[in-house]
């Protein structure tokens, strides 16, 4: 009876572990780096943290461009999201801002954090409001669970969306994976890749 108890425990254990791996594995990843070589579906990317990744593209891989845009895009109603840090006094100054076409409205709408550095947050919100203050515009971005301001600045990088073309991955170029999924040979797969297109993606 121990035995067979003793036998169930280390199963779950087992399973456990078992389970754990296959989560880690499945947890989608971001990837921030610039292209160094391009073999058929498989992409060499030197990350921007120094390490060198192979990503695999999707057949149907989704290339989309990042181009350069200014604060007069940035309009009531538009769809945008932006990375912002903490100031000392409270508010939350924009690093990037990219505003998204009307066929990517409600992307990962919401406020969370993210990993672009210690403390940052990751807002995709629908402009509210926008008023000018001597550093810029402070914008107030809506979402589903409430609503979030955030200073822009002149020194905030702000891009577009565009459609972009495999063909613009090639030696040199900067990309963004917002979501690249481990696979079992070590590999990233992506089914989507951000491309700058003159820029580096500021995300």
């Amino acid at each position: 009876m121990i035995q067979r108890i003793a036998f169930g425990i280390l199963c779950g254990l087992a399973f456990g572990i078992v389970s754990a791996a296959a989560q880690a594995q499945d947890k989608p990843v971001r990837v921030r780096g610039t292209v160094e070589a391009v073999d058929g579906q498989m992409l060499s990317v030197k990350a921007r943290d120094g390490a060198d990744l192979k990503i695999r593209m999707a057949d149907n891989i989704n290339v989309v461009a990042l181009v350069k845009a200014s604060l007069a895009d940035i309009k009531p109603g538009s769809f945008i999201g932006s990375t912002a840090m903490p100031e000392q006094d409270g508010s939350w100054k924009a690093v990037e801002v990219h505003i998204f076409p009307e066929a990517m409205r409600g992307t990962g709408e919401g406020d969370r954090p993210y990993d672009y550095k210690p403390k940052s947050t990751m807002t995709n919100g629908t402009v509210d409001a926008s008023v000018d203050n001597v550093s810029g515009s402070t914008v107030t971005l809506k979402y589903k669970e409430g609503e979030k301001k955030i200073d822009v600045t002149a020194e905030t990088a702000i891009v577009t969306y565009v459609p972009g073309s495999k063909d613009e991955l090639k030696p040199g170029a900067k990309i963004y994976i917002p979501a690249a999924t481990k696979q079992e040979d070590g590999s990233l797969m992506a089914a989507r890749i951000n491309v700058g297109r003159g820029i580096t993606p500021p995300m």
